[in-house]
């Protein structure tokens, strides 16, 4: 079967699902009214917007140059950092860190969604967790992600109570959502005392001081990197940005536009853990990790980048705005997308993938109706992009 009747098989079972549709109507309701109040009592975030798309813009076009200088920063401050030119080169980085037999503790990531790391560490005898609620929703029901920020956004609570009754033995009840979060707390809380290694990706990097900024809300992300002896972040060069402050707007517009007015926990990390309180003399293991590892992946980014049109695809602050905007993602959930999802992850599907098929699969269903280019902060022109790319793909461009 083709990957194209694969894929329209599935996207008329989503669409026919009553599950997903109520699932999705309660959160892009929410979504709507929690973001619209953000932007109404922080108004300035519309117009820091605008300067951040023009700080991507920048960046986006010497990505190389500032993985370097990150790079250096991150070995200065006594963490180690690798450029990964391929999907492949990221999995042998963090295989060599990693070895078998380890007990893991992760973050959410899309870039490690992207090249299917979990998966990847488990087949090398490795055990690993999700920490991210959704995500551990995800990984216990063997699906995967069908949002950027809410990989669990299809599944209403009736069968998330299903699902942990099963685990836990427990009858839970689904109008107890407290309940329900109290008891992945519980399944997990031990996890990120016992691991090994925690992992994790980024949301925005500062190249001149090397710092990662993690933006959450649970607190996971907090744990997983900072309890584990070994801290490992694999991060796309696409999020890397000149300057801390840079990165401090690229960041606060990120949270607006995914709905906060301001999140439970932002972390900035630039090194392993270190104290200089006995008689000033700097040493690296303290309460937090003694390793810290940052890999930045290419894997077809920079190409992407030299593209007039597609390049916009990198701009993307997965902020998931405009996925909560679009009406086919509003009756198919992620299965209108790849490992990223709608417009943008046509793009991705072609230039990072290679997965043609898939990528004209989405293309084609995209409705080019623009109301993602309004919510989205950085104004990408996902219908600006879908056209092009089924140009070039009817053109048979070897670029895609």
């Amino acid at each position: 079967m083709s990957v194209f009747t694969d894929y329209k098989k599935e996207i008329m079972e989503a669409a026919h699902n009553e599950r997903i549709r109520l699932a999705l109507s309660r959160a892009i309701a929410s979504y709507r009214a929690n973001t619209n109040s953000a932007l109404k009592k922080f108004p300035h975030t519309v117009k820091m917007a605008e300067e951040v798309r023009g700080i991507k813009a920048d960046a986006i076009g010497r990505m190389e140059e500032l993985a370097g200088q990150a790079a250096e920063a991150i070995e200065s401050n006594k963490g180690k950092a690798y450029i990964a030119r391929t999907a492949g080169e990221a999995l042998e980085i963090i295989d060599k860190l990693v070895g078998t037999d380890k007990l893991i503790v992760k973050g959410k990531s899309m870039t490690g969604e992207e090249i299917g790391l979990r998966e990847h560490l488990e087949e090398e005898g490795n055990e690993v967790y999700e920490t991210d609620l959704g995500e551990f929703i995800i990984q216990k029901l063997d699906s995967r992600p069908m949002h950027i920020l809410s990989p669990a956004i299809h599944v209403p609570k009736e069968d998330v109570a299903q699902l942990f009754s099963r685990i836990t033995g427990e009858e839970l009840p689904a109008d107890d959502i407290e309940k329900l979060v109290a008891t992945a707390r519980k399944l997990l809380r031990e996890k990120y005392f016992q691991a090994d290694i925690g992992l994790s990706g980024a949301n925005v990097v500062a190249a001149d001081t090397g710092t990662l900024f993690l933006i959450e809300n649970e607190g996971n992300i907090r744990l997983a990197t900072g309890a584990p002896p070994v801290h490992i972040a694999l991060i796309g060069m696409e999020k890397l940005v000149p300057t801390l402050g840079d990165a401090n707007k690229v960041a606060e517009v990120t949270w607006r536009y995914a709905n906060y007015v301001v999140p439970s926990y932002v972390s900035l990390v630039s090194g392993p853990s270190k104290t200089g309180d006995i008689e000033k003399v700097t040493t690296y293991g303290a309460h937090g990790p003694r390793e810290f590892h940052v890999i930045f992946m290419d894997d077809g980014r920079t190409e992407l980048a030299r593209h007039p049109v597609l390049q916009q695809a990198l701009y993307c602050l997965r902020c998931g705005g405009c996925l909560y905007e679009c009406p086919v993602y509003a009756v198919t959930a992620g299965h209108f997308g790849d490992k990223y999802f709608a417009g943008v992850g046509a793009v991705w599907a072609a230039m990072i993938n290679h997965n043609v098929e898939k990528a004209a699969s989405i293309a084609y269903t995209c409705l080019t109706c623009g109301r993602c280019k309004v919510r989205c902060p950085m104004a990408i022109d996902v219908p600006q992009m879908m056209v092009e790319l089924r140009r070039l793909i009817a053109e048979g461009d070897s670029s895609v």
